[in-house]
């Protein structure tokens, strides 16, 4: 992947915490943290790569282990068994330390070079959120991220591009104050939405998007979608009552009773076209 992009570009003004999640990465995780600390250099001179083991059945721990063994600005965080990806991204934020957390996949479908397309926007921004320019994704799961999409805009009032684009760089104080929740896939959401209460600046930026080369994605099941649908329900709920730790931050308005009804109707609705959409893409499959 080192011909991808190159590590020139603007500096980070400080350090920087590279959240990595791994669940049965053990095909891509080495590959991914060689490529991170070849990179970084050429945007900050401190820097920790942290790899979030979550729960993995293969050596994606012990590689790791080794790797943090051999080079201190390598760190592992252990799971012992799968708590789902907003878990495994909580972990990470959580024991970061740097002055903005980046985080990114480690199956290799992003670049860490292309955080060359998002430094120049760092210091003046408290989110700089990537969008995939091409998602090079099966066609269903591309169906399912614009419905998605649509959900979490009439939901949750949050409109970006892609808001589950994996490659993402936020101030660190910021990410570190958001009192985070959800275990699943619903993670972004619930930071996006969290973050707009505190009145974040945020900018959305291309990012390039590759095939996955080893291992098995997840993202697009029936049962991560479920969850990611239940679990969306869930946080609004929750969210009707939330407020920021920032004091000075505007209330919400509220909403009523008929508002709650709708909005409820459309995610359960979405939910169900979502569920039938999966299975009779499953059964032309087979």
């Amino acid at each position: 992947m080192s011909d991808r992009s190159p590590a020139i570009s603007m500096p980070l003004p400080g350090s920087l915490s590279l959240v990595l999640p791994a669940h049965n990465e053990a095909a891509n995780i080495r590959p991914v943290v060689e490529r991170a600390l070849e990179t970084l250099p050429g945007f900050t001179s401190e820097f920790e790569i942290i790899v979030v083991d979550d729960g993995s059945r293969d050596a994606t721990g012990e590689i790791v282990a080794a790797m943090a063994a051999a080079d201190p600005r390598v760190r592992l965080a252990r799971h012992p068994r799968n708590l789902g990806y907003g878990a495994a991204l909580t972990s990470g934020f959580t024991v970061s330390t740097g002055d903005y957390v980046m985080f990114m996949d480690s199956d290799r479908q992003f670049d860490i070079g292309d955080l060359r397309l998002l430094s120049p926007f760092v210091g003046d921004y408290d989110i700089v959120a990537g969008f995939r320019l091409e998602r090079s994704d099966p066609l269903h799961r591309r169906v399912f991220a614009e419905v998605f999409n649509v959900i979490v805009r009439a939901l949750f009032g949050v409109h970006l591009r892609d808001i589950d684009c994996a490659f993402k760089v936020f101030r660190g104080d910021l990410i570190r104050s958001l009192e985070l929740s959800v275990p699943g896939a619903l993670i972004n959401t619930e930071i996006q939405a969290k973050a707009r209460r505190q009145h974040a600046r945020l900018i959305q930026v291309g990012v390039h998007h590759y095939p996955r080369v080893a291992g098995q994605a997840t993202g697009g099941s029936l049962r991560v979608i479920a969850r990611a649908m239940r679990e969306t329900l869930e946080l609004w709920w929750r969210m009707r009552d939330y407020r920021p730790p920032v004091q000075d931050a505007e209330p919400r308005d509220s909403l009523r009773p008929g508002e709650i009804a709708a909005f409820g109707l459309l995610a359960a609705g979405a939910a169900t076209a979502i569920a039938v959409l999966a299975a009779v893409i499953r059964r032309r499959r087979r």
